[in-house]
């Protein structure tokens, strides 16, 4: 009888172990082909260590948007996405994760990074170098919007930090390269990967603005004898974070297995994938040689943080609307 009244509870955790559990991963655009690859490494960590089968979902967007939709009621149980300014927004409005998330893994919460570079149409027949190239006139300039897209709002940061810090400039000089910059864009996509698509498929522009790892996934694919890299003289060190939504998580039940991918990302399999992928693995003390030699800044040297770049720059009526508003 006291084995019959053990079975249940056997049963039980037999069922318990061959579960499967699912996560959503709320990203940026341009790391589909990462998280892609991550993933089946995770799942078959995890499955290794605790038997149990874990599927990673994920969702793309523009950073902003994708921080909107977790706010509006998307059942996230992470989010990797391009700046901390979207985590902290899903922290002070959404209430789904406490405001010093960046304290709770290495590194302010950031496993890898990248830089914001040029990509150009092979031999450069436009002779594009460096930020003040952008502005000059006929040059079309391709970047995504500010307002949904994460990397849009790097590139942005890192033209107008870049123009202030070259001899003898401020912020005057700044903002005169930047209503030149906007003049010359076409169409402002929502996500960074959509510009690619628009320069690289849609052949519009003569310059993409973009993500390093957006630069060398199109050198690595059958776009590399067509297009080339043009590396600044100056940029920006672009932190991408990472974190847990933990109302979702403990709503969910799946808090330990999502702690668990996250603290993948910085082992050593996981930044090795995310160097293959073209992120900066921020756990290693010299990169590979595929990555840009550029001198960088950071946000919190450049803008003293994203709250300050954020009220500044992008919030409404901030210096983007109204440089874009001249333009219209």
């Amino acid at each position: 009888m006291r084995a019959l009244a053990l079975l249940p509870l056997l049963l039980l955790a037999a069922c318990s172990k061959e579960s499967t559990v699912t996560l959503l991963n709320a990203s940026y655009d341009p790391t589909r082909e990462l998280y892609e690859e991550v993933n089946r490494a995770f799942a078959k960590r995890w499955l290794e260590k605790t038997g149990q089968t874990v599927v990673i979902n994920q969702s793309h967007g523009g950073s902003g948007k994708q921080a909107r939709a977790v706010i509006d009621g998307l059942e996230a149980d992470l989010v990797t996405l391009a700046l901390g300014w979207d985590i902290d927004a899903v922290a002070s409005k959404g209430k789904l994760l406490p405001e010093n998330w960046a304290t709770r893994l290495p590194r302010n919460s950031a496993p890898f990074a990248s830089t914001i570079v040029f990509v150009v149409r092979k031999g450069n027949p436009r002779g594009i170098h460096d930020w003040e190239d952008l502005a000059k006139p006929g040059v079309q300039v391709i970047t995504p919007n500010p307002k949904t897209s994460g990397g849009a709002r790097w590139n942005y940061l890192a033209a107008y930090g870049a123009a202030q810090r070259k001899p003898g400039g401020d912020d005057a000089q700044a903002k005169q390269l930047m209503a030149g910059l906007f003049a010359n864009v076409p169409v402002l996509d929502a996500g960074a990967r959509g510009s690619t698509t628009t320069f690289a498929e849609r052949g519009l522009g003569d310059v993409l603005i973009a993500w390093e790892n957006e630069a060398l996934l199109l050198l690595n694919g059958a776009s590399k004898d067509t297009f080339e890299v043009v590396v600044p003289s100056l940029s920006i060190l672009a932190e991408t974070p990472v974190a847990l939504v933990d109302q979702v998580v403990d709503r969910r039940g799946t808090r330990t297995v999502a702690e668990a991918y996250l603290k993948f990302l910085y082992s050593d399999e996981g930044q090795a994938l995310a160097s293959k992928h073209g992120f900066r693995p921020t756990g290693v003390a010299t990169l590979e040689p595929k990555f840009a030699k550029v001198s960088t800044f950071t946000i919190a040297e450049g803008f003293g943080g994203w709250a300050t770049a954020q009220r500044v720059h992008f919030d409404d009526r901030g210096l983007f609307d109204q440089l874009y508003a001249v333009k219209k």
